[in-house]
């Protein structure tokens, strides 16, 4: 298991370097050539790779970071020196957001990014470009005044850009879209990229030229972020940082700036705020849905069980009976007593009394249909309403769970007793159903338990 987990570490070391030293090579692409990249991705997947993997993994960003920087740079040493200042970047900043930010789930709440943004944009990113200036220019590689500014914001940048890209995308590769939520993610991009395209691609050249331009592809973001979340507002945010650093290498900048290095250390301020801010925007929206989703949990179920509660058992029961109505379908409900549960309570005490409700609760959910509905009638008693079956096959399923129960192997030994009503047979009307069930429940409670028998 040792030499497996190694192996493990081993390989994911591997492809990190592999990832680090392209993602190097492409920002090298757009580099100024005073000053290196405009834009530093690799902190972001650094810092990414050590939340999720671990820090066992750091050997990858050293030597894809080495490599990196030894085909832009040419000096070894230099290169060298590089390298270990950016792995010890990334394990600093992992140390930093799992001490004080929740590690992996530091998106989750809007004060954590602004913890993440501080920590990691202003602490981390500032104290190891420094140190990397100082290693270029000593090198002879870059002049320090020049490479300090632009290194450092695009460090940041790159790190609350990609980060949380990664992190979030990790966290849930698979969405689960409808068609309209595709449709509208594909109109929210194709919106963000033309806008992006004439912001930052030159269309106000010859025009009006202004700050206040780049604001109009927030909109897209904010849209992002309130009607899908934080994964997909950091694709958005990521999808307009490219579109915006390509157009301000290529000097396309909506407002007119003395030099284009000003020009870059602009855009990388003006995308880290809007990140932060975004970002905190769809942590908050998210954070406010998970509430309400735990709110109507809380209203339709039982809070020890997990299973539907009487108001929503009263809801799934009307709704067959509405269903009968137009389809004249029959349906039964099962009416469950746990047997002997205050002796239970007094032996063994209450925890263990209420081991056995959620023992029997598994039950009722293992032997469920997706279209059936398992509820907490109230105390020890239980209701399993069954759509379109006959009582013959509800006798069936009840055999099966006083029989599963009897020898789910726990300690104590719990039994169940089974009442039952057929809609129409039994009745047409709720309490008519429930009436009938009872009766049926407390007629079987002075038999032997073996009352349900499998037809030969």
């Amino acid at each position: 298991m040792q030499r497996s987990k190694a192996l493990n570490q081993i390989a994911t070391a591997v492809v990190l370097a592999a990832v680090y030293f392209v993602a190097g090579k492409l920002a090298s692409l757009v580099a100024n050539p005073d000053a290196g990249a405009v834009l530093w991705p690799c902190t972001g997947i650094g810092i990414a790779a050590l939340l999720i993997f671990g820090y066992e993994v750091w050997p990858g960003i050293l030597v894809g970071a080495f490599f990196a920087s030894l085909t832009s740079l040419g000096a070894a040493a230099t290169a060298l020196g590089t390298a270990a200042v950016q792995t010890l970047e990334a394990l600093t900043a992992t140390y930093l957001v799992n001490r004080f930010a929740r590690g992996k789930e530091v998106f989750e709440r809007a004060k954590d990014v602004f913890k993440f943004a501080a920590l990691v944009g202003l602490v981390s990113a500032v104290v190891n470009t420094a140190l990397i200036a100082m290693n270029l220019a000593l090198g002879g590689v870059a002049r320090w005044e020049v490479f300090w500014a632009i290194s450092w914001t695009g460090d940041a940048a790159g790190a609350v850009m990609v980060t949380p890209l990664l992190l979030l995308w990790w966290e849930n590769p698979r969405p689960r879209w409808t068609r309209a939520q595709i449709a509208e993610l594909n109109l929210l991009f194709l919106g963000l990229c033309v806008t992006g395209m004439i912001v930052f691609g030159g269309a106000f050249e010859a025009g009006l030229k202004s700050n206040a331009v780049e604001y109009l592809c927030v909109p897209f973001l904010i849209w992002a972020a309130f009607r899908f979340g934080r994964r997909e507002a950091a694709a958005a945010l990521c999808a307009l940082t490219g579109i915006a650093t390509w157009g301000t290498t290529h000097g396309f900048v909506p407002s007119a700036r003395e030099t284009h290095l000003a020009s870059l250390v602009l855009l990388h301020f003006f995308m880290g705020i809007l990140a932060v801010t975004v970002l905190a925007l769809s942590a908050e929206v998210s954070e406010r849905r998970r509430a309400e989703e735990r709110a109507h949990s809380l209203a339709v179920s039982d809070p020890l069980t997990g299973l539907a509660n009487y108001r929503q058992m009263v809801d799934a029961l009307e709704s067959e009976i509405r269903r009968f109505g137009r389809t004249e379908r029959p349906f039964v409900v099962l009416l469950l007593d746990l047997d002997g549960l205050k002796k239970i309570n007094d032996a063994h005490g209450h925890l263990t009394g209420s081991r056995a409700l959620c023992r029997l609760a598994d039950m009722l959910r293992l032997y469920s249909r997706d279209v059936d509905t398992a509820a907490r009638y109230g105390g020890d008693e239980f209701v399993l309403i069954l759509p379109e079956t006959d009582a013959e096959a509800a006798r069936l399923v009840a055999q099966r769970i006083s029989k599963r129960l009897a020898e789910d192997g726990e300690e104590p030994k719990i039994s169940v007793s089974i009442g039952m009503a057929v809609c129409p047979d039994d009745g047409e009307t709720l309490h008519e159903i429930l009436g009938a069930a009872d009766r049926d429940l407390y007629r079987e409670k002075g038999v032997p338990k073996k009352r349900f028998v499998l037809p030969s």
